[in-house]
């Protein structure tokens, strides 16, 4: 049996090429993800079964239940999916473009600097009384703003004669540091209240999602996802050098800066309404391509998919095994993520 499936529409005129294993695993990970998504919302205080959790989703179910579902974990789901998708793909990208096994959004400082954006916007418009001055969707475009000048910062420096994917990670870790740095001094001159909200961002965390923060995030994250589905089959072409894609008509440069914004917009909007959740961009690339190998057409939806479940996993076990304590869920990312970045660093010290 062949690897691939050709599926034609309009007699040939238009055609895809899929890979089954691929999609055999994509639909895997996408069940996984319901049974995730579904069992995150039945645990809590009040334990709801699945089969009542499904019917509520279909707008059934009992009101009490309902209520639960509806109006105080669902939008705190939907966000750690939507985050989680957002930073593996952006991770996926990133990845690819440098051809860097260790590029991630943490690792590179885009983050540190979407996260800095983040708190100057708290600290700026924020009122005595804890209320933004102004409407809360502005916040994606700070956030894309911090990350978009961080991630330019640190392409510009790391440039001589090319990108050294060694020293665009050092000085990504440079970078970063300086964006904490950053944080921490608005946290210390700003008022306390102001402090707290910053510290959340800085550790990572879906708790106080709304369905406001939904409406905002959801959208502006699919425009771009699908944009990014669309242009990163331009990174199997420059995995094979600049030379070779340059040959073959790309238009490395100009691609790669489109590429570049894409994963920026998506870090900055995923840090907007969760903090700084680490170590997922780094992580999720890294299992889907052993899952599904490294063309990106199999490996950005299968990453997205990891992503989200990482997330949600992380948010789940955070706010139920410490019990009357919550635990955010950048702790149990980034406890997971630093070892796996040693263990990456030590398997390519050699490269």
């Amino acid at each position: 049996m062949s690897k691939y499936q050709n599926i034609r529409f309009f007699k040939g005129k238009l055609s895809f090429l899929i890979d089954r294993k691929a999609t055999f695993i994509f639909t895997l990970l996408f069940v996984i993800t319901f049974l995730v998504f579904v069992i995150s919302a039945g645990i809590g205080d009040m334990k709801i079964n699945p089969l009542t959790v499904i019917k509520v989703l279909f707008g059934g179910g009992p009101e009490m239940e309902k209520l639960v579902i509806t109006t105080f974990r669902l939008p705190r789901i939907i966000v750690a999916l939507v985050v989680g998708i957002s930073l593996a793909v952006a991770g996926g990208i990133l990845q690819g473009m440098i051809r860097n096994p260790l590029a991630s959004p943490d690792v590179l400082g885009i983050t540190g600097g979407a996260g800095a954006a983040v708190v100057a916007f708290l600290v700026l418009f924020s009122d005595k009384n804890h209320s933004l001055t102004v409407s809360i969707a502005w916040l994606p475009l700070a956030a894309f703003a911090g990350a978009g000048l961080v991630s330019i910062l640190v392409y510009v420096l790391a440039w001589k004669n090319g990108v050294s994917p060694i020293r665009l990670v050092l000085i990504g870790i440079g970078i970063s540091t300086l964006m904490q740095a950053l944080i921490t001094l608005m946290m210390v001159m700003g008022p306390i209240y102001q402090a707290s909200q910053a510290n959340m961002w800085i550790t990572g965390t879906v708790y106080g999602s709304n369905w406001k923060n939904v409406v905002t995030l959801v959208p502006w994250t699919v425009v771009f996802l699908i944009i990014a589905l669309i242009v990163a089959r331009t990174i199997n072409i420059q995995e094979l050098g600049d030379e070779v894609a340059t040959g073959l008509g790309g238009k490395v440069q100009k691609q790669r800066f489109l590429l570049l914004m894409i994963s920026t917009a998506l870090i900055g909007s995923s840090v907007a309404f969760a903090g700084g959740i680490g170590f997922v961009g780094l992580m999720a690339p890294h299992m889907a391509r052993r899952l599904v190998g490294s063309s990106f057409g199999a490996l950005l939806p299968v990453s997205a998919l990891l992503g989200g479940v990482l997330v949600m996993v992380a948010d789940l076990i955070g706010r139920t095994l410490f019990l009357p304590l919550e635990v955010p869920a950048g702790v149990f990312t980034a406890g997971i993520g630093a070892p796996y970045f040693i263990y990456l660093l030590f398997r390519t010290r050699n490269a």
